[in-house]
């Protein structure tokens, strides 16, 4: 049966319904038996486990624990907060599988919030995602929906290696009360025109998976191809939607995870429209868009006749929300960006 849930009830649903098959799994985090009070509730103390404000040393107990054998999840809040963990991700988890000739196993959720465009600053507003996809042994998860969120996670969950798992913060409704207040994340979702598709949508009852490394075509087109994840997916769709009534076709790609890529996706839509822009809310330099830029020109250069890319400025994001405007990524400047190339 499918049911209309919210982001965060998808999650949520999901990882309950893991956790209650497999007593290995575990929540750990700051104030988690609070955010994840039904959870708590439901498996205890034991199993979902209040830690002190030590990022760096409940990553680490989690990473010796799923050395162990265990499955833990991990609550980090914000994927700013990465910063503080680095030694664990970099020099530890995502290495012992490799150093130990793959007689360990580093089965392990990190999940966290990211995202801006609320007006809460440089230090809690960030993507993050190809900082944290350049490296090598960690898995990168980037669910739009909740229909993904749900199958997502239950994928992430069950996978013997260290995943992370981030939730726009502007998708994830929780994060409304938790970061500020309803009001301003209404209001943001307002501005976003994020269609019901992203904060709520069909969710089976049931526990499913998606796969990791297999973009979603959420829109068919053969004029342009317009690369994404998370809450610009929606900001693609609804430009899309608009240059659709003008009697242009854009196809709108959801790469749904980062590591792996499903490259193939990129390249055959590519080869079909010949036109590529990718929007990417996370730093224009080093990143995401250079990496998809990259793989056309390796694979599909023949093919392509205009590239271009909408992304976050290679600055902190500020605080102010007319400023914070203009260094994301937005529908005017997507739409301004394909426009210029459907000409």
């Amino acid at each position: 049966m499918t049911r209309e849930l919210t982001f965060a009830e998808a999650i949520h649903e999901a990882i309950e319904q893991e956790m209650a098959q497999d007593s290995n799994i575990f929540i750990v985090g700051e104030d988690v038996q609070l955010l994840r009070h039904p959870l708590f509730e439901k498996f205890g103390e034991e199993r979902v486990i209040n830690t002190p404000i030590s990022e760096t040393a409940f990553v680490g107990a989690a990473t010796g624990a799923a050395y162990s054998g265990m499955r833990p999840i991990v609550d980090l809040a914000l994927v700013d907060f990465f910063a503080v963990t680095a030694d664990q991700i970099i020099n530890q988890m995502t290495k012992i599988t490799y150093l130990s000739a793959g007689q360990l196993t580093v089965p392990l959720v990190i999940r966290a919030a990211c995202g801006g465009g609320y007006g809460d600053g440089g230090q809690h507003s960030q993507a993050l995602w190809g900082f944290l996809a350049h490296i090598p042994g960690l898995k990168v998860a980037i669910p739009s929906t909740p229909y993904d969120a749900k199958g997502l996670m239950i994928s992430a969950i069950r996978d013997n290696n260290p995943v992370v798992f981030l939730e726009h913060k502007i998708l994830a409704d929780y994060w409304l009360f938790l970061l500020g207040g309803a009001a301003r994340f209404k209001d943001a979702q307002a501005e976003f025109n994020i269609p019901a598709a992203g904060a709520k949508g069909p969710v089976p009852a049931e526990p499913y998976t998606v796969p990791f490394g297999k973009a979603e075509v959420r829109r068919q087109g053969k004029d342009l191809t317009v690369v994404s994840v998370g809450v610009m997916v929606h900001r693609a769709l609804a430009v899309a939607e608009r240059l659709a009534a003008e009697g242009k076709s854009v196809e709108v790609i959801d790469l749904r995870t980062l590591v792996p890529l499903d490259r193939r996706a990129v390249i055959d839509s590519v080869k079909k429209t010949r036109k590529l822009l990718v929007v990417d809310e996370d730093y224009r330099s080093y990143g995401l868009s250079g990496e998809i830029a990259a793989t056309v020109a390796e694979e599909a250069a023949g093919s392509l006749e205009d590239f271009k890319r909408v992304t976050a400025l290679d600055t902190p994001i500020p605080f102010s929300r007319v400023l914070e405007k203009v260094m994301l990524p937005s529908e005017g400047s997507i739409e301004a960006a394909a426009r210029r190339m459907l000409k």
